[in-house]
């Protein structure tokens, strides 16, 4: 079928060309030339603003998907997108949005007659190849409609359609709570290994737990390649951002009454980890000294 794409980043490059491979149409816009050139040369039709990219759709309904940065740069592509589409159109959200955020922009594309899909996205780079796992939310006619679509990006049994709308943003939302989890604790085991008494070869280990292993996932086996790639992850920093799926699962857990400690401290961990030096430990510091005498002093720059 025929749909746009709006956002040419990583993902969204790489999953036009999957539609394309698919058999599909695709419409693509970026704010980068480079980038909607870029998809051009692997079969896409280019387009030079929202406005070009909508007139060069001419299935009815019209189906635009857009993969942008939540916040504002969501809100306002589609919000753009609901005053061009026209009565029927539809778009797909398939960002990492707030379901709350979602649910607004749903009902504010409902007023102008257009319908709103989220579809919780995971993947990564690797989704060209491997496909992507889809976590669909919206009305069930329109995301009918949209099946084609969904089941050409999603690998056998990569797709659902898990509920109504907001249904697929907070379902991947949760899910990247648990991948902050499951990361934090490989990382720390991996350390207790690191420094344990014994020379252990991290990548044998790795590779070894994707074997039959209770602890074995896809994440485990990307960790094995990490070590392969780089065996002391020397070109590595240890700093690791976050993109607000995290915070919103704590969220949720704290409005739900939920206890969440594993996902709750993977999350400080992160924050942890941007920090060159931890003033909280600074303040820790100074109170052993002051109690016990114990301090390490920094180290004179007069």
């Amino acid at each position: 079928m025929q749909l746009g794409m709006v956002g040419l980043g990583k993902m969204g490059n790489y999953m036009t060309q999957r539609l394309i491979g698919g058999g599909h149409q695709v419409i693509a816009y970026d704010r980068s030339s480079a980038a909607v050139q870029d998809v051009v040369s692997h079969g896409a039709v280019g387009a030079s603003s929202l406005a070009d990219m909508v007139a060069k759709l001419t299935a009815a309904p019209k189906v635009a998907w857009v993969m942008v940065p939540s916040g504002a740069p969501t809100d306002d592509t589609i919000h753009e997108l609901a005053d061009l589409m026209g009565q029927g159109g539809i778009v797909i959200d398939g960002g990492n949005t707030n379901y709350k955020d979602g649910l607004r922009l749903y009902a504010d594309c409902k007023a102008k007659g257009v319908s709103l899909i989220d579809a919780g996205t995971s993947g990564g780079v690797w989704g060209l190849k491997e496909g992507y796992c889809l976590m669909v939310g919206g009305d069930d006619a329109q995301v009918k409609h949209c099946e084609p679509i969904f089941l050409t990006l999603a690998p056998p049994n990569g797709y659902a359609h898990v509920g109504p709308p907001g249904a697929g943003h907070f379902s991947k939302m949760v899910h990247n709570g648990i991948e902050y989890g499951l990361m934090q604790a490989y990382g720390e085991g991996f350390e207790i290994l690191k420094d344990s008494p014994y020379d252990y070869d991290l990548g044998q280990l790795a590779e070894l737990w994707t074997h039959a292993s209770v602890v074995r996932s896809w994440l485990l086996e990307l960790l094995a390649l990490a070590f392969k790639e780089d065996p002391g992850l020397k070109d590595i920093r240890g700093y690791v951002e976050d993109t607000g799926e995290g915070r919103w699962t704590v969220q949720a857990a704290i409005d739900e009454n939920v206890p969440a400690p594993v996902i709750t401290l993977s999350l400080m961990a992160r924050m942890a980890s941007r920090q060159d030096e931890s003033f909280s430990a600074k303040v820790a510091a100074a109170l052993r000294n002051q109690f016990g005498g114990h301090a390490v002093k920094t180290e004179s720059h007069a």
